[in-house]
Order: C-alpha cells, then sequence, then structure tokens
C-alpha cells in the first residue's frame, strides 16, 4: 500500500494571495462573535433572565455593549452576602471615594446587609430575653443599622480587603428597573429552633397591613404519636398554653403561663423588623421612579416586606413618618385579630403546637368584615403548607386587641 503526502508551502497559505487555503486560514485566525450576530432586544430578555447583580455586574465587564444593555435590564435580585457594622461601613466608605464608579462597583461584589441592631432583635425569642425590657433595648439598638453593598477591590485593599458601598450606589446605573427584590442571609428574629415564626408586611408611606404566623413547635404526626404513647400525653407541654378543649376558645392557661405574652412579643418583633425594613429603602425607592414592585425578604423565609406601584409611589408623595433615633419607620396606632389552635394538622402530617395567626392594620384601615371571613388575603401571604394553615385558623375563634404607636 502506498502513502501520498501533500506538502504545504505556509509561506503560501499566510501569503497576500487569494488561494482557497490563505482564506481558510484567515477565517480560522479570526472567528466571529456568535453573540454580535443576536439584537439587544434578544440579550436583554437574556439579562432580564439572569437577574442576579453579581452576575449581571460580570457580564458588564464583557464589553461596552454588553454594559450599555444591562443598564436597561428590568428585573434585579441583590443577594446579600455578608452583614458588617456601621462603624465597619463608615470606615470602608472613607476609602471608597477613590473606587472606580459605574457598574465596575458590580463585578466581584460582596454584599453587605442589614447589621447589627437587627440581629439584636433576636434578643426578643432568644433564651432568657422574652421580656419586656428586652424590647427597649433591642429597639434603640436599631440607631446604628445600615444595609451596604461591598465589593472586592483588584490590588487594593480596604478593611478586610473590601470596600463598602450603599445598594443605591450599586445600582445607580440601572436606569430601567421595574422589579426589585433584596434577599438578606437570614432572618433578623433570632428564634430557638421548632419555633415558628414568619411574617409579610405591605408598606406605602406607612404600614399597610401585616400578617403574621407563628407556633410554638412544628412536629411530624410520626414523631407526635410516638410522644403520646411515651408520655400517655397530648404532647403538649404547659408552657405552650396548649390544651385539649379544641372548641376554638383560647384555654386559660394561654394567659398565665405566658403563652399570650410570647405571641405579643413575636407580634412586636415582626412588626419592628418590618418597619427597619422599609426606613432602609428609602434611598432606593427615591433613585429609582420606574420601580412597579419591590420585595425586601430574607434566606430563612422569616419575613417579607412589599411594596407595589402604588405604595411606592405614595411613599415618594408622602413622606414617612421616622423615628431618627432608631431608624425605622414609626407604627402607627393598630387593629389587630388573633386566632389560636393548640393543634393544627395540616397536610403532609405536619402538626402545628400553639399555632397562632396575627391579622394586623392601622386602626383608620380597619379589616371589613367580608375581609375577615374571607381569609384569602391572609392566606396569600404565605406559601405552602403555612397557606392552608392561616386559612385553618381563620375559620376560629376572633380575638381582637389594639395596640398604641410605637
Amino acid at each position: 500500500m502506498s502513502c501520498s503526502y501533500l506538502r504545504l508551502d505556509p509561506t503560501r497559505i499566510c501569503s497576500s494571495q487569494d488561494g482557497v487555503f490563505g482564506q481558510s486560514y484567515s477565517h480560522c485566525s479570526y472567528p466571529s462573535d456568535h453573540f454580535d450576530r443576536l439584537p439587544d432586544s434578544l440579550l436583554l430578555l437574556i439579562f432580564n433572565r439572569i437577574g442576579d447583580v453579581k452576575a449581571l455586574g460580570r457580564c458588564c465587564a464583557v464589553s461596552r455593549r454588553f454594559q450599555s444593555i444591562v443598564s436597561q435590564v428590568d428585573n434585579v435580585v441583590v443577594r446579600v452576602d455578608c452583614v458588617i457594622s456601621d462603624d465597619d461601613f463608615s470606615s470602608a466608605s472613607s476609602s471608597s471615594d477613590k473606587s472606580r464608579s459605574g457598574f465596575s462597583n458590580l463585578f466581584r461584589m460582596v454584599l453587605g446587609g442589614i447589621v447589627k441592631p437587627l440581629q439584636a432583635l433576636g434578643q426578643f425569642l432568644g433564651p432568657k430575653r422574652v421580656t419586656s425590657s428586652g424590647l427597649g433595648s433591642a429597639s434603640s439598638s436599631l440607631s446604628t443599622s445600615s444595609l451596604s453593598v461591598g465589593r472586592e477591590k483588584d490590588g487594593e485593599s480596604g478593611q478586610n480587603g473590601v470596600t463598602h458601598h450603599s445598594p443605591t450606589q450599586v445600582l445607580k446605573n440601572f436606569n430601567e428597573i421595574r422589579f426589585l427584590r433584596i434577599e438578606l442571609p437570614s432572618g433578623e428574629l433570632g428564634i430557638d429552633d421548632g419555633i415558628l415564626l414568619k411574617w409579610r408586611a405591605d408598606f406605602g408611606s406607612t404600614l399597610d397591613n401585616c400578617v403574621i404566623l407563628g407556633a410554638a413547635s412544628v412536629v411530624h404526626a410520626g414523631s407526635f404519636s410516638k410522644n403520646m404513647q411515651e408520655n400517655g400525653t397530648d404532647g403538649f407541654c404547659s408552657g405552650n398554653g396548649a390544651a385539649a378543649d379544641d372548641s376554638g376558645s383560647i384555654p386559660e392557661s394561654f394567659y398565665t403561663n405566658g403563652g399570650l405574652k410570647l405571641r405579643v412579643v413575636w407580634t412586636i418583633s415582626s412588626l419592628i423588623a418590618a418597619s427597619a425594613r422599609h426606613y432602609l429603602l428609602q434611598p432606593i425607592i427615591a433613585e429609582h421612579k420606574t420601580l412597579d414592585n419591590l420585595v425586601l425578604t430574607d434566606a430563612d423565609g422569616q419575613g417579607m416586606l412589599c411594596m407595589n406601584k402604588d405604595q411606592l409611589e405614595e411613599l415618594r408623595v408622602k413622606p414617612l413618618s421616622a423615628s431618627t433615633a432608631s431608624k425605622r419607620t414609626l407604627v402607627p396606632a393598630l387593629n389587630m385579630r388573633l386566632w389560636y389552635a393548640p393543634h393544627l394538622e395540616l397536610p403532609g402530617g405536619i402538626i402545628l403546637k400553639g399555632a397562632t395567626l396575627v391579622a394586623i392594620h392601622p386602626s383608620e384601615q380597619s379589616m371589613t368584615k367580608k375581609e375577615v371571613s374571607d381569609g384569602s388575603w391572609l392566606s396569600k401571604a404565605f406559601e405552602e403548607p403555612y397557606a392552608t394553615a392561616a386559612k385553618m385558623l381563620v375559620k376560629r375563634r376572633t380575638y381582637c386587641l389594639e395596640m398604641n404607636s410605637f
């Protein structure tokens, strides 16, 4: 068998002659960028699907075209990574004046979050901290709270190698934001394992409504039955204010063993956390007038603050009433409705012990009987299975409470 060899002359391939090899070599050396074939509208659709502000910051570093298109993104998600104190924030801010502006602040950044003051709210529900005096100390400590965003500097270190920026600075070059979601690394309220506490609050220039769902403990049906067999009881301890009677009335022990006091602490601490989040959003809302929807939540799913287009516009037109000492929005006088069940079994075998639902409105915007009986807006505040829990609780006996502004 004979083999034939083709000898190529490199000088001929790379020469300016119009041979086939020359043309092929030229095309291989300079491949076309397929992104150039995509229209800006399609790229914008892709970037809107990305959403994450870190990923968008990296996209800005690719090209000037990407940078200009990213500025038109209308759906942005900011996930907070780290927590810093106000002392750290002030020190880092002074050194950030020399940093590069614009979208470069998004590239390789680390996000800062709600800090020490809101962490102090954990004292409300932490061991040995469920006292009325704890409320005052935690509220006053909010005065040092701040929401910040940081970026790791290349070749130059600020404090801990990170330069911090406010969310307003990080988002300032996004010109068309309509949907903004900010996610904190965790909920502000430090609660013991096994306790359920979730809240959702809607704000305009002040609180519009708030829904709180809590339970002294969450167990599964299997472990609940085992506890009954071993202890010969219904699985409840007196500290949770439980009783065998499930007629819909709150048992007397609920008032005497601290059950009601614990629910009041849950309510106040949730309202303080919500009002502090609302206060910190002011600069972003003022800067981004295209916003239609804003959500500030946390990775634990503990609390969610929501503002729709009308509520956002209300805040721009009507300044909020703020407590400058505690850096939070003042909570108006409130009317509250409370529903309680010592034992609530949900689909999937989940059992809530000492389940409590609290619906809150400003006194001048009290709920109508239709809203109370319907209960759909209450269940929509939570995802399953807790939406079902809200629907079940609202069918029970209603207890009314009032709370002064604070």
